[in-house]
């Protein structure tokens, strides 16, 4: 199964791609900043990327947590980073009738969307009339697997996207809870889900969480789960990046300096041409 994200060809048998961007929406301004700098990168390395930012990440641990701009305004952003970078774009939906809203949002001049796949956050991966919504939309669905589930149990969210008429689908491992406070990578994931027919992708950022605990980490860390997760096969790779990590309005701990970007998919392309 292949299928296009704006020009870019994604599939279990086609070349490696990346999802990059902020955690969240923080302004115009910045994605425009970082949006360039992924077009760059992805000239240099020959990576296709996808822009990603959230225009609201409602499952935070804290109330005082920044959660972004809001629907409508984050949504005028994606197009304006989709019309002035040509990069495809990839946000968080929450609600089931965020879903409509978001890949029916008005594309102006130039008929251009300002999102071109849904991602279904880890927490709400079982959630099956957000789901659904997502699914008859019509865009391709990138749905992370719960931390809380197995990689057999996807079957039952793919069933519930392709049921609908769409076989549009990424699925997405990030990590599973186990009892040291750390996220551990279980890599064999990767090909169980490939066995459902649609591309893996790993997200390096979000695996070196430390759930529940607030402190410091290693970022770096995720550079050396990216290239392991390519050496066992993943389709893609997805990293929350930003100019200026330690100033990052969500997630600072863990988003990854954009500066690394170049240099890491430049050797994850090599591992991947080798392991293929």
């Amino acid at each position: 199964m292949s299928f296009k994200i704006g020009q870019i060809e994604v599939g279990l048998d086609k070349p490696l791609f990346a999802i990059a961007g902020p955690c969240v929406i923080e302004d115009l301004q910045s994605c425009l900043d970082t949006a360039g700098k992924l077009v760059d990168i992805s000239k240099k390395t020959g990576v296709p990327i996808i822009f990603k930012a959230s225009f609201d990440k409602a499952n935070r641990s804290s109330i005082r947590s920044y959660r972004g701009v809001g629907l409508y305004e984050g949504l005028n952003i994606l197009r304006e980073v989709r019309i002035r970078t040509g990069l495809p774009t990839i946000t968080d939906v929450h609600e089931s009738h965020q879903a409509k809203i978001v890949s029916e949002f008005d594309k102006g001049e130039g008929n251009v969307p300002a999102v071109d796949v849904l991602q279904v956050p880890a927490f709400l991966c079982r959630q099956t009339d957000l789901i659904v919504a997502c699914a008859k939309t019509g865009l391709p669905v990138n749905v992370k697997k719960g931390q809380f589930i197995s990689p057999d149990e996807m079957s039952n969210v793919v069933e519930k996207i392709w049921v609908h008429n769409n076989d549009k689908i990424l699925l997405t491992e990030r990590g599973t809870f186990f009892g040291y406070n750390r996220l551990v990578n279980d890599m064999i994931a990767i090909s169980q889900m490939q066995e459902l027919g649609y591309p893996v992708i790993f997200d390096a950022t979000h695996s070196i969480q430390t759930p529940g605990r607030f402190q410091n980490l290693c970022r770096t860390r995720a550079l050396l789960l990216a290239k392991a997760a390519v050496a066992a096969g993943a389709n893609g790779l997805y990293f929350e990046v930003h100019p200026k990590p330690s100033e990052s309005k969500c997630d600072k701990d863990t988003v990854m300096s954009i500066d690394w970007v170049e240099d890491l998919l430049n050797k994850c392309k090599r591992i991947w041409e080798i392991v293929r």
